[in-house]
């Protein structure tokens, strides 16, 4: 796969027509120099800024679905609030000079946060123009050396880095092959390396996993919600040496609900009215586990 004739490709989808009017309005913002930034819960920016116009950009941009950010008195109140998730994984990893990849980066808000670390190298990927372009609007203050690609987990093997640390987060569950995902993020990986995976899973001691028919919480793209144990048989099958389970959350309204940076609906429309326990579908509300993956190279695999 040529990966760079892949990417000029997809640099044209900058010029959708739904996209081009955004990137025009980011170009139209000025140039600030004097900033401060602060990697902290809620992302801040410090500085002089025209924030009528900076706001009128920002909300162009909706949904805002992570963060949350700060730029001088513009709140960007996102859908999710991940300073949740980041804080609950932050005292499992030291990116310290290592190469790191985040898989469906979305608009770099993880990404942006892993820089206190002081990381070799920091690589978002997200097939998405409009995330890429969020990301773009909140670097143009911050002016950070992380690279975002508009490419996803099937092109991790081709791009010519080996990651050190890959975080993907809430991924999983999108792909119709899940093995097969997991195989793509080991080859990512240097000849030793680790994973930090979050996914959806239901409790049970088999090794099974739920099929929605149609829907799972209302988002018709989740094929797979798997026991831990079937999860560790997908992670070893796809070549891990290790399996740690790291955390286990249930997501809530603290966490995810609807806020007026966001269209339609969010975590309270997702879920019975009547049993917050399940989904507006029946099926076990929203859960992940949180584990890491650790790659060891023996006899000649790679």
């Amino acid at each position: 796969m040529d990966i760079e004739q892949l990417k000029k490709e997809r640099e044209k989808w900058m010029t959708w027509k739904n996209i081009s009017p955004l990137r025009e309005a980011l170009n139209s913002l000025a140039k600030y120099e004097d900033v401060n930034v602060k990697l902290e819960d809620t992302l801040t920016i410090e500085g002089e800024f025209d924030t009528s116009h900076i706001t009128e950009v920002a909300k162009n941009m909706m949904p805002w679905r992570k963060g949350p950010f700060q730029i001088g008195n513009l709140f960007i109140d996102t859908e999710w609030r991940s300073n949740i998730k980041y804080n609950l994984l932050r005292p499992y990893f030291n990116l310290e000079g290592k190469k790191v990849a985040d898989i469906g980066c979305n608009n770099g808000y993880y990404l942006f946060r892993m820089q206190e670390d002081n990381p070799k190298l920091l690589v978002g990927f997200d097939p998405s123009p409009l995330y890429k372009t969020q990301f773009d609007f909140i670097n143009h203050f911050i002016k950070s050396d992380i690279v975002y690609e508009l490419l996803g987990v099937e092109h991790l093997e081709f791009y010519p880095e080996k990651f050190d640390t890959i975080f993907c987060l809430g991924v999983l569950y999108h792909r119709s092959d899940p093995v097969a995902m997991l195989k793509s993020l080991y080859r990512g990986l240097d000849k030793e390396g680790e994973v930090i995976l979050d996914t959806f899973y239901i409790d049970g001691e088999e090794e099974m996993a739920l099929c929605p028919a149609s829907s799972y919480s209302k988002i018709p793209n989740i094929y797979f919600v798997p026991t831990i144990k079937a999860l560790k048989n997908w992670c070893l099958r796809a070549g891990f040496s290790e399996f740690e389970v790291l955390e286990t959350k249930v997501t809530d309204a603290t966490e995810q609900r609807k806020t007026q940076w966001i269209e339609g609906e969010s975590l309270e429309n997702f879920l019975d009215p009547e049993d917050s326990s399940k989904t507006v579908e029946g099926y076990p509300a929203p859960q992940r586990v949180y584990v890491r993956l650790v790659k060891k190279e023996k006899n000649g695999r790679k």
